[in-house]
């Protein structure tokens, strides 16, 4: 949705219309993952298109937005002020897609505004059981992914990690609609994963606990709102990226006490588990598991299957960038290098896609950095300092500080390098 003049038939609908429409928009937006920058920039860009001005404020948990009518004064005060309160939103690409396409009918003269409205309306709808089932999946295919292509595991480590993260989707899933569950699903995903691992390690087959645990868990670590939330900061939203910050350091938390807490369970229990790595994945697992990785994201990131090529692609090229980039560093930090330059490049061809294919660069954006962010080291960095080993926690923050730069520099210079013209 790119700024414009205004169109005059649109201009000329009845005003509670074309705010409705608005405020609609907006709430799809926010519901569907979208920063605070580039949602105010979409709809106060949207309402100049229907002859309003909008004044946006946006923030992880509410938007207010303050309307004026073209038709009269600019230095007139605003007709209508909406506060709206809301749940903090997910990544859904495919209905942020759907959104986007009907916005840019409406403002082309394609479609009129009370169509467009009742469009919006019908995205609100709940998953179907077969997408909770593919989101429950894709849990336990990126639990396995980061065993074989990030922490070189064993086998059994594999298949452990990918059933705990079943496990944990299906609480995900179901905290959804049970809001009492949903506030402290992130605490009991974590005492669940981190009992079952030592459970297995104990009675099955030995496990390396601490890496099963955190690959089960990976879906729901905060790197990708930790990442937003410093690129809200960097461009001055300051509200908005300093509540985000904070929700994803309470996740963390939650995460952390979780952990600790199955871990004590455990040990009143007397069961302690056999804490030892078995012989590692062997190398030509690494393609293999980022394929089904990059799969698997396409899936939790409820892409629309025209789509899952181009974000499994995205996922990949990150991916690949980020390890090369780190392979040619040289004398400069191997990993905040390449995560920058995955960055950069993941914002450039994001804005290029949105230039030429009219459609969101969120479907590269978001997928593609998602083994960039750095939400398992924040993880490691609470569970260090919450077992009192303040000199590793400190080194694993700055660690984190550190990718949480290269990352959201990475991205701003691709949208100085590539302009962006489309808000979303």
């Amino acid at each position: 949705m790119t700024p414009s003049v205004v169109v005059t038939p649109l201009a000329m609908a009845p005003l509670n219309t074309r705010i409705a429409f608005l405020l609609e928009l907006a709430r799809r937006l926010h519901q569907y993952g979208t920063a605070a920058p580039r949602l105010e920039g979409a709809i106060a860009g949207s309402a100049q298109r229907l002859g309003l001005i909008a004044d946006v404020w946006s923030s992880p948990t509410a938007i207010i937005i303050s309307f004026t009518d073209l038709a009269q004064s600019e230095q007139d005060v605003a007709q209508v002020t909406q506060v709206m309160r809301l749940a903090p939103g997910d990544v859904n690409l495919a209905r942020l897609c759907d959104a986007d396409a009907i916005a840019d009918k409406v403002i082309a003269g394609d479609m009129e505004l009370r169509e467009g409205f009742r469009l919006l309306r019908e995205l609100g709808r709940p998953d179907t059981r077969r997408a909770q089932a593919g989101v429950i999946a894709s849990y336990g295919l990126a639990a396995a992914t980061v065993v074989a292509l990030l922490l070189h595991s064993s086998w059994a480590d594999l298949l452990a990690a990918a059933s705990i993260g079943l496990i944990i989707g299906v609480i995900t899933v179901l905290s959804a609609t049970r809001p009492r569950l949903a506030v402290a699903s992130e605490a009991i995903s974590a005492m669940v994963a981190t009992v079952i691992a030592i459970m297995v390690s104990q009675f099955v087959v030995p496990l390396a606990i601490k890496s099963v645990i955190l690959a089960g868990l990976i879906v729901l670590m905060p790197g990708m709102a930790l990442t937003t939330a410093v690129r809200e900061i960097s461009s001055q939203h300051l509200v908005a990226g300093v509540a985000r910050m904070g929700g994803a350091i309470a996740t963390l938390i939650k995460l952390t006490f979780g952990t600790v807490a199955g871990t004590q369970l455990c040990s009143a229990l007397g069961v302690v588990g056999r804490d030892y790595a078995l012989p590692p994945l062997p190398p030509w697992t690494d393609y293999p598991a980022l394929l089904m990785g990059a799969f698997a994201f396409a899936i939790s990131f409820r892409a629309a299957r025209r789509d899952w090529l181009v974000v499994m692609a995205a996922v990949v090229l990150g991916y690949l960038v980020t390890r090369w980039g780190g392979a040619f560093a040289g004398n400069i930090p191997a990993a905040p290098f390449g995560v920058f330059l995955g960055g950069l490049t993941l914002s450039s061809l994001a804005n290029l896609y949105a230039r030429f294919v009219h459609r969101p660069g969120a479907v590269i954006r978001e997928p593609g950095i998602i083994l960039l962010v750095p939400g398992s080291v924040g993880y490691r960095s609470a569970s260090y300092l919450l077992e009192r080993d303040t000199s590793l926690g400190m080194d694993t923050t700055m660690l984190l500080i550190t990718l949480l730069i290269a990352l959201v520099a990475g991205l701003l210079f691709g949208d100085l390098l590539i302009a962006p013209r489309r808000s979303l």
